[in-house]
């Protein structure tokens, strides 16, 4: 690791020595003497891009209950190289990373001896007390172009499906290693094919196969009300995704399959219909349904062990109604999972595609939820943007185990939004501040283990990002 932290400083000592020698009219001399047949000539037509990550992190829970905070600062560089023999270019990327000022995120709240859930996850999961060393390769790939739009990558990249994403929640995205094809030769059609084998959960800076990244998030419980055991017992070797895209004038169609091999099979499709603009605005309308099996044996054939029980089924629904505008837009939003069985995708993957979607909070492990929620988007400049949105979630009982996997409590919420955009000068740089509060709806028993992290509590996120 630390030598990729000397690659990323001497590579950013170079870009700035660069843009010295730009400002002061030494690098058009330099051209001008230049011999172009070179592999240096031939390296410096391609792309250098960068950024750079400010993350503050804060929870404060309800009174007697443990508060966090923590200050993340980081930065990365990445390259990719002009196209090679007209169809092949080469990437790669990394990123490092440190503790600022933070709580001891190590330390579990005295009360019900639970960690800390949001603050943790802005660094290494898995190593709370390492504070240095936080460094990871995110991209090395290679892309062959081929067609007009089309395109077959091959090794670690940014995932872009429904359920394995970026997640931009916390200092790092989610990364993937595998091979993806996107196609894009027929009109309004697009088609994307992909085999995946390793992954590097957002929170983390190891790569791990895909039964090994299960379980690197809170396990919350089996059906029988006892912690779950599949960390480090789930056996599954690689996800295979195809999806498809069709647009057509004021219609989105999308059909994704992904299949966890061992673990469950899940059908995703969604159907999107926006209105003609009358008076700059447009009527949009959104379906979602999502069908889920387990195949194989679930990760280990020992019940006890594996992450998802076999001959378990899910069924999840979600709705949409809005209106859009240049300035605001509001959106109401339902969803549906029936008392089948637990809705399951392993939370180190990405954010959920549901219409109710709120950022910091997740309706996945659940089963006889039905949710509903409201956002509203206001752009009084074009630089600036912002949300208020709120929901109402309410779940299965948090004793009923089958259908709670976190002992989570039916909850309200509310979250409030900033985005800023600059500009001229400071093009590239971003901030967004997130203000989030959830209340208990539901019983909790008088238990602080129903509440802790999860309802009776506010969260704030200030983050700022800057793109070059």
């Amino acid at each position: 690791m630390q030598n990729l932290r000397l690659l990323l400083t001497t590579v950013f000592v170079y870009i700035a020595f660069k843009n010295a020698a730009y400002s002061q009219g030494i690098h058009s001399h330099l051209e001008s003497v230049k011999d172009t047949n070179t592999l240096n000539h031939f390296l410096e037509k391609g792309r250098f891009y960068g950024h750079a990550r400010s993350y503050f992190s804060a929870t404060l829970n309800q009174k007697n209950l443990t508060d966090y905070f923590a200050y993340g600062l980081g930065a990365g560089i990445g390259y990719q190289t002009p196209m090679i023999l007209k169809h092949f270019q080469l990437g790669l990327s990394g990123f490092f990373m440190f503790n600022i000022a933070s709580s001891d995120l190590s330390k579990p709240d005295e009360r019900t001896g639970q960690s800390n859930r949001y603050e943790i996850g802005l660094f290494d999961i898995e190593r709370p007390h390492d504070h240095e060393d936080l460094d990871r390769l995110e991209e090395l790939f290679i892309k062959y172009h081929f067609g007009k739009k089309s395109s077959l990558t091959l090794g670690r990249q940014i995932p872009q499906t429904p359920f394995i994403n970026p997640q931009d929640g916390r200092m790092r995205p989610t990364l993937v290693e595998g091979a993806v094809l996107k196609l894009n030769e027929l009109k309004n059609l697009s088609i994307h094919a992909e085999y995946t084998w390793q992954i590097s959960p957002r929170s983390t800076v190891r790569w791990m196969d895909i039964g090994e990244s299960m379980g690197v998030y809170p396990v919350g419980i089996g059906v029988d009300g006892k912690p779950s055991q599949y960390k480090n017992n789930t056996s599954s070797k690689f996800i295979g995704i195809l999806g498809a895209s069709y647009q057509l004038k004021h219609w989105n169609i999308q059909l994704w399959n992904q299949y966890t091999e061992n673990i469950h099979h899940t059908i995703f499709s969604k159907i999107e219909w926006k209105s003609p603009s009358h008076l700059g605005k447009n009527w949009m309308i959104g379906t979602q349904v999502i069908r889920q099996f387990t195949v194989g044996n679930g990760g280990n054939p020992e019940a006890l062990l594996t992450y998802n029980l076999p001959h378990n089924r899910a069924t999840v629904a979600s709705v949409r109604l809005g209106q859009q505008s240049a300035k605001f837009e509001w959106f109401l939003n339902a969803t549906r999972i029936t008392s089948e069985g637990r809705y399951l995708m392993p939370r180190e993957w990405g954010r959920e595609p549901f219409y109710t979607f709120l950022p910091r909070e997740r309706t996945e492990g659940m089963g006889d939820l039905t949710a509903t929620t409201i956002n509203t988007f206001f752009k009084p400049h074009q630089k600036l943007k912002i949300e208020a949105s709120g929901g109402y979630f309410q779940l299965a009982d948090v004793k009923n185990a089958a259908l709670n996997k976190y002992g989570m409590p039916s909850y309200s919420q509310i979250n409030l939004g900033l985005t800023y955009q600059f500009d001229n000068y400071l093009k590239g740089l971003n901030v967004l501040l997130l203000m989030v509060r959830k209340d208990k709806i539901g019983e909790t028993y008088n238990n602080d283990r129903y509440v802790f992290n999860k309802v009776n509590m506010t969260h704030i996120n200030f983050i700022v990002n800057y793109h070059y």
